[in-house]
């Protein structure tokens, strides 16, 4: 295996189907290009006479569109930028927080990342879309899904302020999970 040695950045994404690494190799004589996303190779040129540009990709299950940007800062250093969706990664992770709700939990010795995508209702466990049955209940809504043997319920519940807006509440077991903070 060829040793990384043009390595320049690193970035951790967190989508629906699970967190992404993405790892961009910059030959600053040669010109050359890397992007690997999971550790696999997406893009490679081996010359490029432009230093600096941008590089476009896909990450994850649904083919979200990313950018790595090459400035040049001063003299022969420079900065990466990596874009999701159009936006800086910090504006879009920002914007995912309001958009999404997760949590980690431990299901029979099996680490479980649950994302609720707010729009669209869709479920995500561990990378996969989830059948879900949503059912309307006297303070909310509730969505029904399972996770091997475990029954598994979000509720959607207003919190009577507006600034709030609606809380979602995941509950395995009769057991209420805490929301992650990713």
């Amino acid at each position: 295996v060829e040793k990384m040695t043009d390595l320049v950045a690193v970035w951790e994404v967190a989508l629906s189907d699970g967190v992404h690494k993405i790892e961009f190799e910059h030959g600053t004589t040669s010109g050359k290009r890397v992007v690997y996303v999971d550790g696999k190779e997406q893009i490679r040129k081996e010359w490029m006479f432009k230093l600096v540009g941008k590089e476009t990709f896909t990450v994850g299950a649904a083919k979200t569109k990313a950018a790595i940007n090459i400035d040049a800062v001063s003299g022969f250093a420079y900065e990466y930028t990596l874009d999701i969706d159009g936006k800086s990664l910090k504006k879009y992770m920002e914007n995912r927080s309001k958009t999404t709700n997760t949590w980690i939990l431990s299901l029979d010795g099996t680490v479980c990342r649950v994302v609720l995508e707010k729009d669209t209702m869709d479920v995500w466990c561990n990378g996969k879309k989830l059948e879900t049955a949503g059912e309307f209940v006297e303070d909310g809504t509730e969505t029904h899904f399972s996770v091997g043997d475990h029954e598994c319920c979000i509720k959607a519940v207003s919190s009577g302020k507006r600034k709030e807006g609606i809380i979602h509440t995941l509950i395995v077991d009769d057991r209420e999970i805490p929301e992650a903070v990713e």
